[in-house]
């Protein structure tokens, strides 16, 4: 009877076939960084999505950036900065002094310093509000505005001549207040026009 020898298990390579070649020393990083115990993914690593689209990793690794919110941007506390055309801007203005006026009259009898330290800040606002294309408007419209406001301050007689009268006293006795409220406005108007022939030569 014939007896077959056992045959050692085949642990080694075949005869013939060429050994593989070793992994290079940068292949070994690059494998196990993205490869982790058990053949998943390595904690910290990038995962890769469709397309080859490199994604972080969910775990919050080095490879995921916390993202930034975005914080509103600070302006609640600014001042009223309006815009006016040359119209708004000389309807601003007489309605301002003629309610300044009138109340210079019931609150103060009447007083011309009070109603000429109130013109100035009228003054500097009209010029300020004035938009850009406008800003020649705000010198031609102050002195009106005063003119007009001047009326409930004025001390006249009666009658249409009585109040002229009073006006053109009051004109001269306050020129003083209006040359100063007038120079005031055409000083910030010079310089806002100036600023603003820069800005048109730099944008051509």
């Amino acid at each position: 009877m014939e007896q077959y020898g056992s045959r050692p298990p085949n642990d080694g390579p075949r005869r013939g076939t060429p050994p593989s070649a070793p992994l290079p020393a940068q292949g070994r990083r690059r494998a196990d960084g993205e490869h982790g115990p058990g053949g998943g993914p390595a904690l910290g690593g990038v995962r890769r999505g469709p397309g080859g689209v490199r994604r972080p990793a969910p775990d919050g690794g080095p490879a995921a950036r916390p993202v930034r919110e975005a914080r509103p941007a600070a302006g609640g506390g600014r001042l009223p900065n309006p815009r006016l055309t040359g119209l708004g801007t000389g309807l601003f203005c007489l309605a301002a002094m003629f309610l300044l006026g009138w109340l210079d009259q019931l609150l103060f009898g009447a007083s011309p310093t009070v109603y000429g330290v109130l013109f100035l800040p009228v003054c500097v606002l009209t010029a300020l509000w004035v938009r850009d294309g406008d800003v020649l408007t705000a010198p031609v419209v102050v002195p009106i505005a005063f003119t007009v406001g001047l009326l409930p301050v004025a001390e006249g007689g009666g009658g249409l001549l009585g109040s002229l009268m009073g006006l053109v006293t009051g004109l001269a006795t306050q020129a003083g207040w209006l040359y100063a409220g007038t120079l005031a406005a055409g000083v910030i108007v010079l310089v806002r026009r100036v600023r603003w022939v820069r800005r048109r030569r730099r944008r051509s």
